[in-house]
This record gives C-alpha cells, structure tokens and sequence, in this order.
C-alpha cells in the first residue's frame, strides 16, 4: 500500500485512467447491447462514483440528459437499498423517472464495486430500451401509469445470484422482451468491465481504494469551475422560448443570476404540467441547465459531481419543468432538448457576441409499431415489431461557424443508419437526405435538417409515434440571423399528422418527414459570397436562397452552376 502522499501528476494520471475506464464500460454496452438507440445512436451513458455516491467521471460516449441525471440517481440506490444491504456481486436497477433519467423507457443499473473486500466506489449505466410496456414510447399517456412497467429502486442481482422472479416480470410487461432483458443483462456487464479496470488500477497504483484520487477530482473541479464563474459579469437575465407543446404552445422562461461562486437558473413563470406525456422531471431540468451552462462557461472542466455543484437549479412544483409523481413524461425530451437553447437566450445577454443561435433541440425520434395488415389476409411471413429510430434536425448557428448539419445538440447521440433501422423490424426507409433551405440564412448559416419518407414492407400496416417539435416555432436566428426550416409532417397523399401522438399509418402509405433547422447567426448579406457559392453547389440552398436571401448575383450563380456540372470542387 502506498504510504506517500501522491503528487499532482500520479493524481492527474489517474483521474485519466477513470475516464479511460468509463469509456472502456460505455463501449462495453455499445458492443453488448440489443436496442439500436444503443448500438447505434449512443443513447446511454456510464459513470464511476466513490464510495459516498458522488460521480468522478463520465465515459466520453452519452448523453447529458442521461450522464448528468444519472450523477444525482446513486445517491438514490445507496439510501434506498440501505448501507448494510450493499453486498458484494449485488446489482441495483431502476427506471423510476424522478430519481433515474426522467421517463420509463431508460433504466438504470448500479453496482457496487469491491476491493480486497471493501467496497470503494460504484458504477452506474443508463439505456434506453426499445419498449418498456404501457402505451409504448409517445405522449398520448394521462398518467405515468399508463406508460409502462416501472421498476422501483431493487436488487436485479444480489452476491450475484438474478432475481428470475424480476426477470419473468419484465418478460410478460414489454413488447419486445429478448431485447429489453438482453439489454438489461447488457447494462449490468458493462458495470462489470468498468469495476475490473477499477481493480486493475489499484492495483497498478498500489492503491486501497478511491478516497485520495476522488479529493483531488472534486476540489480541483470544484476549483476550476468556481474561476470561470468568478470570471463573469454579476448579473442576471432572463431568457425564453415559445414552443409547440401537445394541443396547445408552452412558454419556457429563466432567469439566470451570477453570483461569485455559483450561478442559478430559476423557472419560475415556465407553463404548467401538460395533460400529456411531455411533462419534465426536475431531475432532467437540472440535467440540460447544467450542460448548457457547462457549454458556454467551462466546456473543458470534466463532467462529474463538484463541476456540476455550482450550477444550482430550481423551478416551481407542477410546472412543466418540474413535473411531479404521477405526471405522465414518457416524452421529457420534447421539453428537455430545449432548455440549453432557453438558456442561451438569457446568457446572450449576458456574453453578447458568443452564443449560438437556437437549434432543432428535440430529437427527430419516432417509434414505428408494426404488424400484419388487418384489412385484408396478410402474406406468410409478416410479423409484429417496434421500431425506434433517432434522428436529428440542425443545430444553430455559432457567430463564428456555421451550424451542424442533422446533428443532435444537445443530446449528443448519433442518427441511426438506415441499414440498421431496417434490419430491426420490416420498415422501409425510402429516403434520407439533407434538406435544402432548412438551414437559417445568416452571415453564418444554420445546420440544415433532414427528409425522410418511411414506410412497411409488403402486407404489414403500421402505428406511427410522433415526437417532434418546431412546427409552429422554428428556431430562431439571433443576431439578424433568419429561423430555421419548420418541421414538416404527413402522409404521401398529402393527409397532415400530428407532431406529436401515436397516428395509424394504412398499408402502402409513407410518412414524409422533413426535419426542423438550426436558425442563423448575422445578417445573411454579410455571408462570404463564397461560402454562399459553396452551399449552392453542394444543395444545401436553392437557387432561388442564394438570389433572394443572399444576393448572388446572375453570375456568380452561373459560375457555380459551370463548376458543378465541370465536376469541381468548390
């Protein structure tokens, strides 16, 4: 055992050995998991807590709405299953929305980790699974009963020994059951990787556990992320934003104040609790404030308990952002991918010339549920399916870069490849491409979003499971910079869905689906005409864009129009 007091450096190296290592039990989870949101978007996270509950570091690979959630759910699982209970080669689960990540369908497991007979710290994961039961994943839920099988704070394992009676529950309660309970046996084998790595730096380290490399973690966090504040102007502002909502729009409002050691967001004349499913737990609130904070304030801090702390976020019971038990919230993410873009509307006036403009926020998700056709004799071969893709519309433009193209901030994950959406179930997806004019003109242009046109194979018809937003309120530009394109959403024969509801889709049919831009950032006349000739050329604006919008001129547009059909490259 080391007796030294380590220096700096050996603590430095080792904070990047648990990074390492919670990267290493992500990945595990990627190559184990059954749920393409997990095999192919990323939608999960990973973490390593010390011995108090308190997390130290977060895999690379995630989600905010998941990682930053999942920080404030180990304190849950030790309080809940009792310290004398914690036993070595047990493993706790839960999905329960207010102490997890905000909605059923993402599941949380813990494990504590042993050394030499002594537990020095946790490892925790979240996923999110392809079906938890209920009404299946969409707002159309009045209660959080209605939206599926909830696992309250349990042992899934203890000293290593499955609870099978657990395992047949979930079975006979999900649509989907090799896929959820693959996943959670998924979830519960990455904990497993990260807590050997664990033993292998301790003992590399000749180490008894985490106490001393976890103090230096969290006072130097704590440190750094206190500068940064202290840095800021003492002020407040406030900021805002009018969304879609489910039958009715929804004001999200903040106020944020600068203080020398921390900074608050208060909510406080936010909507009310939604009759639907897109209500938000406070504890994903918290989540998207704190990462949009991060991002403008101290983006190279590493995420973990005392970088976090500072950031203090509160808003008033049963309003939207703070949805109590047993509000349904299946949809959270619908409210929670906008908050960073409320909040940077309030730090804009804060930092004025340094926050981008608003993006898509939500993600582009939609569930397909399929199955034989029911109006006339299927063919041999049709089955039942869910099918969850993730996809993404534009993020905002930045005032010095363009915005990202089909990007998801400030989720993170990835869009789904169309080979892996159809090897899953029998849907089609017919199209996918960026869409033209969808990016916010500006001096720098907004990310563009994407087209879609989804469909089923031969003799199945299918429920659709909207969940998108920015029909009636694109994003905005800032800075004179122009919205981005709305959402776009129906059928081929030209018959309208809802944004946001579980919609019957008849056999042959396709749903058409442009997805939403980011707006931009400047006025679009002081865009470099070059950048303009470029888009031009490579579809991203229209002729009509770069005429009218950016004020191309008849030459120049032939130029470009000489350039392609030449084969050049811009």
């Amino acid at each position: 055992m080391t007796t030294q007091p380590l220096t700096t450096v050996a603590n430095q190296v080792m904070w990047n050995r648990l990074i390492s290592v919670v990267e290493e039990q992500a990945q595990a989870l990627v190559r184990t998991a059954f749920s393409t949101s997990v095999r192919e978007a990323g939608d999960l996270s990973a973490g390593v807590y010390d011995d108090e509950g308190r997390m130290l570091a977060q895999a690379v690979t995630g989600t905010p709405g998941h990682v930053n959630a999942m920080a404030d759910a180990v304190p849950h699982f030790i309080r809940d299953i009792g310290p004398n209970n914690i036993f070595e080669g047990d493993v706790y689960i839960t999905n329960d929305p207010w102490k997890g990540t905000g909605h059923l369908h993402d599941i949380t497991v813990c494990t504590p980790s042993f050394f030499k007979g002594k537990l020095v710290g946790y490892f925790a994961c979240t996923a999110h699974v392809v079906d938890i039961g209920g009404r299946g994943f969409g707002a159309d839920a009045s209660s959080v009963f209605e939206e599926g099988l909830a696992i309250p704070i349990m042992k899934f394992a203890e000293k290593g020994l499955v609870d099978k009676a657990f395992v047949r529950i979930v079975r006979a309660n999900v649509r989907e059951p090799d896929q959820v309970v693959g996943d959670i046996y998924a979830l519960a084998t990455c904990n497993e990787i990260g807590h050997r790595r664990l033993v292998d730096m301790l003992q590399e380290f000749d180490l008894e556990g985490l106490r001393t490399v976890s103090k230096f973690i969290l006072e130097s966090s704590h440190r750094a992320t206190i500068e940064r504040i202290a840095a800021l102007p003492r002020t407040s502002a406030a900021g805002s934003m009018t969304i879609d909502g489910y039958d009715k729009p929804i004001d999200l409002k903040v106020t944020l104040t600068v203080e020398a050691d921390r900074i608050t967001a208060d909510y406080i004349g936010t909507s009310g609790v939604d009759p639907k499913g897109i209500n938000v737990p406070l504890v994903y609130t918290k989540a998207y404030t704190c990462y949009a904070l991060k991002c403008a304030i101290a983006p190279e801090i590493p995420n973990n308990a005392a970088s976090l702390a500072p950031f203090q976020i509160t808003a008033p019971e049963n309003t939207i952002v703070n949805a109590l038990y047993p509000a349904p919230v299946a949809l959270r993410h619908i409210i929670g991918h906008m908050l960073p873009d409320t909040v940077f509307s309030a730090l804009d006036k804060i930092l004025p010339g340094k926050i981008q403009a608003e993006g898509a926020g939500a993600l582009c998700n939609f569930q397909v549920s399929l199955r034989p056709r029911t109006d006339v004799p299927a063919p041999s071969g049709t089955r039942r399916s869910e099918v969850l893709t993730f996809n993404s519309g534009g993020s905002g433009a930045r005032p010095k870069f363009d915005g990202l193209n089909a990007t998801a901030f400030p989720s993170g994950v990835m869009t789904m490849p169309v080979e892996a959406t159809e090897h899953t179930g029998p849907v089609i997806i017919w199209r996918k491409e960026l869409r033209a004019d969808s990016g916010g003109a500006g001096a720098k242009r907004g990310g563009l979003g994407q087209s879609m046109e989804i469909g089923a194979t031969e003799g199945h018809e299918f429920d659709f499971s909207a969940m998108f937003d920015r029909v009636d309120h694109p994003a905005r530009g800032r800075a004179g910079g122009q919205a981005g394109g709305a959402t776009l959403l129906g059928l081929d024969d030209q018959t309208r869905l809802r944004a946001k509801g579980k919609q019957f889709v008849p056999p042959g049919r396709k749903v058409m689906l442009a997805c939403p831009g980011g707006g931009g950032y400047g006025e679009p006349k002081q865009r470099d005409r070059t950048a303009v000739s470029r888009d031009l050329a490579y579809g991203y604006i229209s002729v009509d864009a770069a005429r009218r919008v950016y004020g191309l001129t008849e030459a120049e547009i032939k130029a470009v129009e000489v350039a392609v059909n030449a084969g050049e490259t811009m």
